[in-house]
């Protein structure tokens, strides 16, 4: 090996070391499906493993117990005072759950009660952002797309003197969002899909008006639709704790004969590794959304000026067995303060 590349080598090295974890931002709308619920377990094991920060919790849709549930959680997994905020936006959707009345058990004992208790969601977003540094922070996005029109929209503030755009531009390298649909799924070639239409002029602003500077990746409901949760590890795999609120909220949810698509695990897994081989990606272009709702994927073209921030999730056979054992494994594993 020639002397240069070897130093090439570990200056590379030392920079990927001072860059540290990913710093992740993970904005849900943990109501409805419970792909969240698993997503979020997913966040805190990868930050367990020293492979992301998790800065915080954002929730776009509007029921009484979803941060009194996200707490739950982040409590179940040892991290009872990580920050979560929640949208007070009226045209945020109103969803009733199967599984967020779990917050109100015993058995996963926190200490937020209220949704009136939490934060605002923008107003988390900004502070969270604004105390980042520059260009480190990757925002996850796993529901309607309220907290991140707004976040567009906000001003100014105690946090930073920057408008949204701004403060995106400054301080975010990635936004990996699961919504739309970019190839034949659900027998079509024009899927409509959920975290869109449910919220269809919040994505429309996302699409239009968030920076070019800052990528965008979008996960596609034909990814998490071929990566299937296996019923055996929900029957299996959490007995390290009776009960376990993953496993209850996925049994009420879902049932104990259903195999749930990972949809908003899939956009964890890539904001988090990236470069690990997980997935494909496609050529850089534009994501426009409809206004019933439909995502159309645009190449560049001629001009390219502007056209290059989006991308979306491709998977090959074998991405696909390599993407399910991992989210699987990052699902299941223990919490670091389980103790037994």
């Amino acid at each position: 090996m020639k002397l240069p590349s070897l130093f090439l080598m570990i200056a590379l090295a030392a920079t990927t070391a001072a860059a540290g974890p990913v710093r992740i931002i993970f904005d849900t709308d943990i109501t409805g499906d419970v792909d969240d619920v698993l997503a979020l377990a997913m966040c805190h094991t990868l930050a367990d493993r020293g492979a992301c920060e998790l800065l915080g919790v954002t929730i776009s849709k509007d029921n009484p117990l979803s941060a009194s549930f996200v707490d739950a959680q982040n409590t179940f997994y040892g991290r009872p005072d990580l920050p979560i905020g929640v949208t007070r936006d009226p045209a945020a959707q109103k969803r009733e759950s199967r599984f967020l009345p779990l917050a109100g058990s015993t058995d996963y004992p926190h200490d937020l009660l209220r949704n009136d208790d939490a934060r605002e969601a923008v107003d988390l977003l900004r502070e969270l952002l604004a105390a980042s540094p520059d260009g480190s922070v990757s925002l996850v996005s796993v529901g309607i797309a309220s907290n991140l029109a707004n976040l567009l929209k906000s001003k100014g503030d105690a946090h930073s003197p920057l408008d949204g755009p701004a403060l995106i531009r400054q301080k975010m390298k990635l936004l990996s969002i699961m919504a739309g649909a970019f190839a034949f799924t659900n027998r079509t070639n024009y899927h409509l899909e959920a975290n869109v239409i449910n919220g269809i002029a919040f994505m429309q602003t996302v699409a239009n008006q968030w920076p070019d500077e800052v990528p965008v990746v979008w996960s596609g409901y034909e990814i998490g639709e071929a990566l299937p949760f296996p019923r055996r590890s929900v029957a299996e795999d959490f007995g390290y704790r009776t009960p376990h609120l993953v496993k209850e909220a996925y049994l009420l949810h879902s049932g104990p004969e259903h195999d749930r698509p990972c949809w908003d695990q899939s956009s964890v897994l890539y904001a988090v590794y990236p470069d690990r081989g997980y997935f494909g990606l496609s050529l850089n272009g534009r994501v426009s959304v409809a206004d019933d709702g439909f995502t159309r994927f645009t190449p560049p073209g001629k001009d390219a000026t502007g056209r290059k921030r989006d991308r979306f999730l491709t998977m090959t056979a074998v991405e696909q067995a390599r993407a399910l054992e991992a989210i699987v494994q990052l699902t299941v594993q223990p919490p670091r303060s389980s103790g037994d």
